[in-house]
């Protein structure tokens, strides 16, 4: 079998088995829910990465709220599905990619590593861009030259080296609040008009007629629910030590869904205020053409009438980047070890993704200028909603296999509503293709 170099003697990542936390049986409420809050907010923050922005800003700026339902409808499929991640780690004390690496074929597996590997390249690559894009946005250097900078970020990685787990939710945290404190104060200044807002919250079929608006409501779903989240969900849940029983298992999805729920609601609530902020500030102003980030942080300072609004984007997007960095890097360690039972030091697992992200990133700019960073960040995330059928797949089977989950095997409603979501995603994604290539 395919086998990576191992470095034994090398510091790694936060492992679940090393950090692991134990929840006392006889805490109060109050606290086994702190004490459980943490890997639903390493979850979230992939779902407010620069990816998002760039789809967001585009829907927002191109169709107004029309497309707002499908930020909402997202963020509930993700919340569904982050649940059976959580419920599959828990009850197997394995993680997605150690479970498909014990029942798939060779050829499967690799097929599933290299999916994964993409997914978190795809991901490093809107982080490259959108930290790029701040440095420019900030400090007034060229993308090129954010880009280059963006490969410092290495360093903050081996500040990672013996960290726990606890310590990362609690930057994590932070930059959350970060963003959300910008977005907030954003949404104050632009003043939307929440009736209009109300109103894109209808789904209806009409909005996505066409390839343009699919193509971005693609993209909304892959920024929203990205496949190699569902496999660092799967290991991350096991950080927290309950019992093997049967009624510590059922305490412990509980709180895993506490955590996971009200996590993605913030998520889903930054992604929306994203989609607002564009809608009110662009689309209902006639500037319906703003598909960059960069335009977008220019054009706040002439509509809202000061430089907060702008400095405060700046500071939020180079937040969610940053953030995004810190749990790329885990799921790149739970990939590898689930798959192939292989590790690297944690600054190499970085510098090497980095590194394939940086490339596509600086031939962009460079081939095609600095206008293109918003279709890059696009199609990036149009990339991972292509994939995640292929990460959905076995969730799903190893979720619903009774003798596997034994009595938390998935119910028939939750059987029909997942695999409703995966023929949703598939058929989004092959219409986008038909539409795409004809």
């Amino acid at each position: 079998m395919f086998k990576l170099p191992t470095t034994a003697t090398a510091p790694f990542c936060p492992s679940a088995v090393t950090d692991s936390i134990v929840i006392p049986p006889n805490a109060t409420l109050l606290r086994k829910l702190l004490l459980f809050m943490g890997p639903g907010l390493l979850i979230s923050v992939g779902y407010m990465d620069p990816g998002n922005w760039a789809t967001a800003i585009a829907a927002g700026s191109q169709f107004g709220y029309s497309l707002l339902f499908v930020v909402v409808l997202a963020s509930f499929a993700g919340m569904v599905l982050q649940n059976l991640c959580s419920r599959l780690g828990i009850v197997t004390g394995r993680d997605l990619a150690q479970l498909s690496a014990q029942r798939y074929g060779p050829r499967v597996v690799r097929g599933q590593w290299l999916l994964a590997e993409l997914s978190i390249i795809a991901t490093d690559l809107a982080e490259v861009l959108g930290a790029a894009l701040a440095f420019h946005l900030l400090l007034g250097v060229s993308i090129t030259v954010g880009i280059v900078l963006t490969a410092f970020d290495t360093v903050l990685v081996l500040a990672l080296q013996g960290a726990n787990f606890r310590r990362l939710e609690a930057i994590v945290l932070g930059l959350i609040g970060t963003i959300s404190v910008c977005f907030i104060v954003e949404l104050a200044l632009i003043k939307p008009y929440w009736p209009d807002v109300a109103a894109g919250l209808r789904p209806t079929w009409d909005a996505l007629n066409g390839k343009e608006p699919l193509y971005l409501a693609i993209g909304i779903l892959g920024a929203t629910v990205m496949p190699h989240n569902l496999y660092l969900h799967t290991s991350m849940v096991q950080t927290r030590v309950t019992g093997r029983s049967q009624a510590a298992k059922a305490s412990a999805i509980k709180f895993a869904r506490f955590d996971t729920i009200g996590s993605l609601s913030i998520a889903l609530l930054i992604n929306a205020a994203i989609l607002i902020l564009a809608a009110a500030a662009f689309f209902h102003s006639g500037h319906t053409d703003v598909v960059e980030i960069e335009d977008a942080y220019h054009l706040l300072d002439p509509l809202v009438g000061g430089t907060l609004a702008s400095i405060l984007f700046g500071v939020a997007l180079l937040a969610s980047g940053q953030s995004s960095t810190f749990t790329g890097t885990i799921a790149g360690q739970v990939v590898l070890e689930g798959f192939y039972q292989s590790k690297i030091p944690c600054w190499q697992r970085r510098l090497i993704t980095r590194t394939l992200a940086l490339l596509p990133a600086l031939a962009g700019v460079l081939l095609m200028g600095d206008n293109a960073v918003g279709k890059m960040l696009v199609l990036s995330q149009v990339v991972l909603s292509l994939q995640l059928p292929f990460a959905l797949w076995p969730l799903i089977r190893f979720t619903s296999n009774r003798e596997l989950m034994g009595p938390f095997a998935n119910n028939r409603l939750t059987r029909f509503v997942a695999w409703g979501l995966f023929g949703v995603i598939s058929l989004a994604n092959l219409t986008l293709m038909f539409l795409w290539f004809s």
